[in-house]
């Protein structure tokens, strides 16, 4: 016979009680029960727990030296018990998310915060990646979720259009294209331009149609990023036209922003793996990611 925790939960609650009685109380069960119990509990680790003084059982020091030690192992399996439980409340967890560094900087924090509001004890994973390295993470498998610019969906996936605003532009102050509040692509002519790489695929749409309307843009810088971009236009460099995340944050940031005559659409796709177990957490985790892509939409409706 080995010692069980049935064994255990007999002697603590002998130990609390101080009686066979009192600890059949405790353990909603009956005295002979205990009793049986306790004596097999000694046979099994060979130690006389318990003096019997007129009625009482009066531990002995081997009892008070043992009930430490399963003290510290009841803590172990409360904590235990709390944690399943926070499991079942969502109060633990994790989320593993992989985006473009534009999204973790713009799209995903707000959308965090509301999250943790209901969700306080969920972690975050968030890893930023630049394409081609997103697309082969997505294909793998490795996260929960994940959040591009291509509308192709990887193999095995499930897309969702999350997001969609057309481009905009963003002006430093006291720009002469202030005055409009709607700019149409003659009004770049000749202009300073902050230009994004030459291999973005939406520089290359803007490329075309301003070649199209025989319009010369002045490029003075070209850099990878939408944030580089914002920060040459704030030094008063050159106007740029950027994706709308990006707008509204330079918005908020001391640029000013206006709409193109031209509609230059931008999305966001949330990709979700089929083949990747899902997380009990990830349903309640895209649906703030809609109310925040929803509130950015509104947003830039108003001209915000």
């Amino acid at each position: 016979m080995k010692l069980s925790i049935r064994h255990i939960e007999v002697f603590r609650a002998i130990m609390a009680a101080g009686s066979v009685t009192g600890a059949a109380r405790l353990l909603f069960t009956s005295q002979p029960t205990v009793s049986r119990e306790l004596a097999r509990m000694e046979q099994v680790t060979g130690l006389n727990l318990f003096d019997r003084e007129g009625g009482r059982l009066v531990p002995s020091a081997q009892a008070l030296l043992l009930i430490k030690e399963v003290e510290r192992a009841f803590v172990g399996l409360e904590r235990i018990d709390r944690f399943a439980q926070a499991i079942r409340n969502f109060e633990q967890g994790r989320l593993a998310i992989t985006c473009l560094p534009l999204f973790s900087q713009t799209l995903l924090p707000k959308a965090c915060k509301a999250f943790h509001q209901h969700h306080p004890g969920v972690s975050l994973s968030i890893t930023a990646q630049e394409s081609p390295l997103l697309e082969e993470s997505l294909v793998a498998q490795q996260h929960d979720l994940g959040l591009t610019e291509t509308a192709q969906v990887p193999r095995g996936a499930v897309g969702e259009l999350l997001f969609s605003a057309d481009m905009v532009c963003v002006l430093p102050a006291q720009h002469p294209l202030l005055a409009k509040p709607l700019l149409q692509l003659q009004d770049f002519h000749e202009v300073d331009f902050i230009n994004l790489a030459s291999l973005d695929s939406y520089r290359q749409q803007l490329d075309r149609h301003f070649r199209e309307a025989a319009v010369n843009r002045r490029t003075i810088i070209e850099t990878t990023s939408a944030a580089s971009v914002c920060a040459m236009v704030r030094q008063g460099l050159g106007v740029a036209i950027i994706n709308p995340l990006s707008g509204l944050e330079a918005g908020q940031t001391g640029l000013a922003i206006r709409r193109l005559g031209l509609s230059v659409p931008y999305q966001v796709m949330l990709i979700r793996p089929e083949l990747r177990p899902a997380s009990s957490v990830l349903e309640p985790f895209c649906q703030a990611l809609r109310g925040q892509a929803r509130a950015m939409e509104a947003a830039l409706a108003q001209g915000v």
